[in-house]
């Protein structure tokens, strides 16, 4: 069942992924990060305010935000400020690379968080699991080769680094979910919604100094709908995401990379919709990308 948890994640980080790159088209990254997160935490404010009036119901329709305590607090803030330095990397990156470069170099994730669960989790990978995730990387570098044709030096574009900084820093979230629900038993809505509230805290002081104080980067700021999209679209893909590692048996390092399943969406769609350079030639790495997560999910 939590593999099946794991491919509705991914058809949700695909969409995502599209409004994302229309959100960030010559916008203001930073305000479309807040936004977006402001429109999904908006989700779980009922939820929270139900749970304490009314925890019997939300228990029924398993939805109940449960107390916890400032240590847990603490181990979520943690996240907070890993996943908003990879989002602040990736939405930079989204905003100056075709989406069909950044989406497959963050499928690289998933070989990042293959390395730490065998360290840290002692999950045992079979030899096809390895074949599968050393495909994912030589797909990736074929990606290179590709994206100076558009222009994009790999050795040299900084936006090439940001988009590696967001991957390892998305990977290591990653790991860290693991421990939030398996070893602190968290449910799937207590986490993400102080999660978004550590956040959000975390970015209103970022704008606070980089944003607000400058009148000419708040008129650059357009409010698009595809804003609130990206913030609904994330939390539906991260809840199905967090319901399947509550069982016992998930594999993080094999959810990784079903989760980049989303791929097809954001390449194949994605190029079409934003009209990209190369999208036959992308094509090539992107099988060779889709047999390597075939090889983790049927070894």
């Amino acid at each position: 069942m939590w593999m099946y948890l794991g491919l509705l994640s991914a058809l949700f980080l695909g969409l995502h992924s599209l409004c994302k790159k229309h959100a960030v088209q010559g916008n203001e990254v930073l305000p479309v990060l807040l936004g977006a997160l402001l429109s999904g935490f908006l989700l779980f404010i009922p939820l929270y305010i139900i749970s304490i009036y009314d925890s019997e119901y939300t228990k029924q329709i398993g939805f109940y935000i449960t107390p916890i305590s400032w240590q847990t607090h603490g181990f979520i803030g943690v996240k907070s400020m890993i996943m908003t330095g990879s989002w602040v990397l990736a939405y930079q990156a989204l905003k100056h690379l075709p989406i069909t470069i950044v989406t497959p170099i963050r499928s690289a994730g998933p070989f990042f968080t293959f390395i730490g669960a065998i360290f840290i989790y002692d999950e045992n990978p079979t030899s096809l699991q390895w074949i599968g995730f050393f495909l994912i990387i030589f797909s990736v570098l074929l990606y290179s080769k590709i994206g100076k044709r558009e222009g994009i030096n790999f050795k040299r574009n900084k936006w090439i680094f940001a988009i590696i900084g967001a991957t390892f820093l998305g990977a290591s979230s990653g790991l860290y979910d693991k421990f939030l629900i398996q070893t602190l038993a968290l449910n799937p809505q207590t986490l993400q919604f102080w999660f978004c509230w550590y956040t959000i805290l975390i970015l209103l002081v970022i704008l606070s100094i980089t944003w607000f104080p400058y009148p000419k980067k708040r008129k650059d700021f357009t409010f698009r709908w595809t804003i609130i999209a990206v913030g609904v679209l994330l939390q539906t893909a991260d809840y199905f995401y967090f319901k399947a590692l509550e069982d016992p048996d998930a594999l993080i390092m094999l959810l990784s990379a079903i989760k980049r399943s989303q791929i097809l969406i954001a390449v194949v769609i994605g190029g079409l919709i934003f009209k990209e350079q190369n999208k036959r030639k992308k094509l090539i790495p992107l099988g060779g990308i889709m047999v390597g997560v075939f090889l983790i999910l049927y070894s």
